[in-house]
């Protein structure tokens, strides 16, 4: 019984981690410019990224997968934002973003 809730609840993860997915993906090639394609690139992404390791874990639990399962997890969310603030800086000292776009520009007098 606990075996098929968990079976369940992993297969709803896994759904919704791929849906997730394809919603960034989707942001990605839609969005106009640098700054919202990094947005689009990372939040869901990460998320869905999560939600799929959630999924298989419960589907899979193991002692050696749930450690490489979490350790996955743990990287996915030190270098999502490292890369995200990195491309972002990028875009920004390149001058590839709409700037028109922003609502404020803080480093525009620097």
């Amino acid at each position: 019984m606990i075996g098929t809730i968990a079976d369940w609840l992993g297969a709803g993860c896994l759904v919704g981690g791929a849906l997730l997915g394809l919603a960034a993906a989707i942001g990605v090639l839609r969005f106009p410019d640098t700054l919202s394609r990094m947005h689009a690139a990372t939040k869901p992404q990460v998320l869905g990224a999560l939600l799929l390791l959630l999924g298989l874990a419960l589907r899979l639990r193991s002692p050696a997968d749930l450690g490489m399962i979490l350790l996955v997890a743990v990287f996915q969310l030190t270098t999502a934002p490292v890369a995200a603030q990195m491309v972002g800086r990028a875009a920004y000292r390149s001058d590839r973003l709409a700037r028109d776009l922003l609502d404020a520009d803080e480093l525009a007098d620097r």
